[in-house]
């Protein structure tokens, strides 16, 4: 099977462990020296903007970033190619009080020959995410 092939299969698995909170199962799809970057550059989930190098780095960004009512992560568009696939996702996040809030990315996974993640890119604006939050909070 081709790596795209393999990388998209991770990226739906990848969305499936997220939904279920089952962060072993997340993790387990990473190889040892991945790199995940959730979002590309700069933000408060990585103020350095350099991602998050190895596993033991990205089961700390889980711990940190990894919201606990993740209502949905829906794959809209799946584009494989190379070693890599690109999803257009929408990801919906559950507050405390039941409010849902959307976010729109672009996430791209490659995946090596065994079909692990090497990489993870996602695509989003932190400061859109921190406006709809301010909005619900009336700020």
């Amino acid at each position: 099977m081709a790596n795209c092939y393999l990388a998209q299969e991770a990226s739906r698995k990848s969305g499936k462990y997220v939904v279920d909170g089952n962060k072993q199962a997340w993790l387990d799809l990473f190889a040892e020296d991945a790199i995940v970057q959730d979002p590309v550059g700069v933000s408060p989930l990585d103020p350095a903007g350099l991602g998050h190098h190895g596993k033991k780095a990205i089961e700390a960004f889980w711990d940190m970033a990894m919201p606990k009512r993740i209502a949905s992560f829906e794959i809209r568009e799946s584009h494989p190619a190379g070693d890599s696939c690109a999803n257009v996702v929408t990801l919906s996040n559950r507050l405390p009080d039941g409010t849902e809030i959307k976010t729109d990315c672009v996430a791209v996974y490659t995946a090596n020959d065994a079909g692990k993640i090497t990489s993870l890119r996602a695509y989003w604006d932190f400061s859109t995410l921190a406006e709809q939050l301010q909005k619900m909070s009336g700020g």
